[in-house]
């Protein structure tokens, strides 16, 4: 968890803290075989995109998702949507090894 954290900084990405829910930013917790990765916008970035003609939080939260999931698939992370689509999965070494056969992904 913590390498992620750190290349979603090093990135530029702001990383809100677990604790403060209220807060906009990615948030990086542990997961089931890895890392769970999910943004969260501020309220007033919401309602701008929801006052665009078009424009809506889930194709912002996708084009976040592909920024970042492909910073970290460049990095030699293995990335996956997690189950019920809230975020992303980065899998965690022992679990690309097993997954792979032991050849890194």
């Amino acid at each position: 968890m913590v390498r992620v954290r750190h290349v979603l900084s090093q990135a530029g990405f702001h990383l809100a803290g677990e604790a403060d829910s209220d807060a906009p930013g990615l948030r990086v917790s542990e997961a089931p075989g890895g890392v769970l990765v999910r943004w969260a916008a501020s309220d007033g970035f919401s309602a701008l995109a929801s006052e665009r003609a078009g424009g809506s939080g889930d194709s912002m939260r996708a084009i976040v998702q592909a920024a970042v999931s492909g910073l970290l698939l460049q990095l030699g992370h293995t990335v996956s949507q997690s189950p019920g689509g809230g975020g992303l999965l980065v899998l965690a070494e022992d679990a690309r090894t097993s997954r792979t056969g032991g050849a890194r992904s």
